[in-house]
């Protein structure tokens, strides 16, 4: 496997043009370096990297150093862009909507159409095995998109051109590259699933992570289907009132299309949160029932067959 051939080919099948400057995300640990080499290998001029220090662990600061002493023996320009978390929620969600602002914002000021990032096939795998435990629905468990929109921006694209690669392979090229990656403890700390997952993946040889690689690419795939049918099921049985504050559901389309416009109704009209899963699917229930019920703020009501969808009134807090 001739990885910084396949890497280049990977970059250009995502729309980088010949010459035109590519921003890396790079964190030190061993697949952001092997994602590091491999673009120096094959556009050593037209790279920059980026290293977000959420400011989480005292090591980050070392951390963001090294990446920048790599970049700096490489010839390559550098930026360590630090982030301040918020408190409350879920720390892996806040640092990762921090980390995606930072990079967009950075990648703006450097003129970059696309930021790199390292994600790889035993991500997809891990993934694929978090969501199925979760009991989550097909748009779950789907791959993460080698291409997408970077979070709250339009003008910058992030792609992600390893997600075919093992994380085996990537060891390899920074293992001959003579780095010595960062480690990451959170990556090892059994108190996060995707620690749990991959240790358990790691000891069921019986389990090939690149097959279950593919599967969740399939499964991206069967969840853009969905997202077509959906899309035209919304289009001819959804209406709505002159003021747009009421919306009438006909219901024509198999069940998991159902459930996908449930979500959009809902979302089009919520006033209390955005509802998980699980609750959309007692929802479904509910409806197909024929009873009435309230969620994220939406009254929502069966009557001859069609579902309407209306903002419930404000609680009385007295």
């Amino acid at each position: 496997m001739n990885l910084p051939v396949l890497f280049a080919q990977e970059c250009v099948r995502l729309g980088l043009r010949k010459g035109e400057p590519l921003g890396l995300a790079v964190s030190g640990g061993p697949d952001s370096l092997a994602l590091l080499v491999l673009a120096q290998q094959v556009m050593p001029t037209t790279i920059r990297v980026a290293t977000v220090d959420h400011g989480l662990r005292p090591e980050a600061a070392d951390e963001a150093a090294f990446v920048a002493q790599t970049c700096a023996d490489l010839g390559v320009p550098h930026e360590t862009l630090a982030v301040s978390l918020g408190k409350g929620g879920n720390v892996q969600a806040r640092a990762r909507a921090e980390r995606y602002g930072a990079l967009g914002s950075w990648a703006a000021r450097q003129g970059l159409r696309f930021v790199a990032t390292a994600h790889h096939a035993d991500d997809l795998a891990e993934t694929l095995l978090m969501r199925l435990n979760r009991a989550s629905g097909l748009r779950g468990l789907g791959a993460m998109r080698d291409r997408a929109t970077l979070p709250g921006r339009t003008d910058v694209m992030v792609i992600r051109p390893l997600l075919a690669t093992p994380r085996s392979e990537l060891a390899t090229v920074v293992e001959r590259a003579g780095l010595d990656p960062v480690d990451d403890p959170s990556n090892s700390d059994p108190a996060y699933d995707r620690a749990r997952i991959r240790k358990g993946l790691a000891e069921a040889d019986w389990l090939d992570p690149m097959r279950l690689a593919a599967s969740a690419m399939h499964l991206r795939d069967a969840a853009d289907v969905l997202e077509f049918g959906a899309r035209h099921e919304f289009a001819a049985q959804v209406s709505m009132s002159d003021d747009g504050r009421q919306l009438a559901y006909n219901p024509a389309g198999p069940l998991a299309v159902r459930f996908r416009v449930l979500e959009e109704l809902i979302a089009r009209l919520a006033t209390e949160g955005t509802p998980r899963g699980e609750e959309v699917a007692r929802l479904l229930e509910s409806l197909e029932a024929g009873e009435k019920a309230t969620l994220a703020g939406v009254m929502c009501t069966p009557r001859a067959g069609v579902w309407h969808f209306a903002a419930a009134p404000p609680r009385n807090e007295g």
